[in-house]
C-alpha cells in the first residue's frame, strides 16, 4: 500500500502565501514524477505543476512565476510554494506520485486533497 498525505492548505487573503506538502509512505521502491493538481468547484481537475525525480519541472502557463514546486527525494515529499495568491486559486489541491512499489507494481497514487481558499 502507498499513501500520500497532503498538508498546508487553509484560508489566506489575496496576496498571501501558502506552502503545501505531500509525503508519500508505504511500500515504495522508487518514485518517478510527482505533481500537484487542483480542482475548483464546477471545474475539471487541472495540472498545477510537476517535477521529475531529477528535478525537472513543468508548470501550468498561468501559474509560472507565482508557484514553485520542489521535492525532497530522501523524504519522498513534494512541496508547492504558492505566492501572491488570488481568489481564482481557490480549489482543492491534490498531489500525485508515480510510484514503483516494492512488490514491482507501478501506478499513479493520489492524496486526499487539501482545501486552499483565497479571500479577496
Amino acid at each position: 500500500q502507498v499513501h500520500l498525505l497532503e498538508s498546508g492548505g487553509g484560508l489566506v487573503q489575496a496576496g498571501g502565501s501558502l506552502r503545501l506538502s505531500c509525503a508519500a509512505s508505504g511500500s515504495i521502491f522508487s518514485i518517478g514524477s510527482m505533481g500537484w493538481y487542483r480542482q475548483a468547484p464546477g471545474k475539471q481537475r487541472e495540472l498545477v505543476a510537476s517535477i521529475t525525480s531529477g528535478g525537472s519541472t513543468t508548470y501550468a502557463d498561468s501559474l509560472k512565476g507565482r508557484f514553485t514546486i520542489s521535492r525532497d527525494n530522501a523524504k519522498n515529499t513534494v512541496y508547492l510554494q504558492m505566492n501572491n495568491l488570488k481568489p481564482e486559486d481557490t480549489a482543492v489541491y491534490y498531489c500525485s506520485a508515480d510510484v514503483l512499489t516494492s512488490f514491482g507494481d507501478r501506478d499513479d497514487y493520489w492524496g486526499q486533497g487539501t482545501q486552499v481558499t483565497v479571500s479577496s
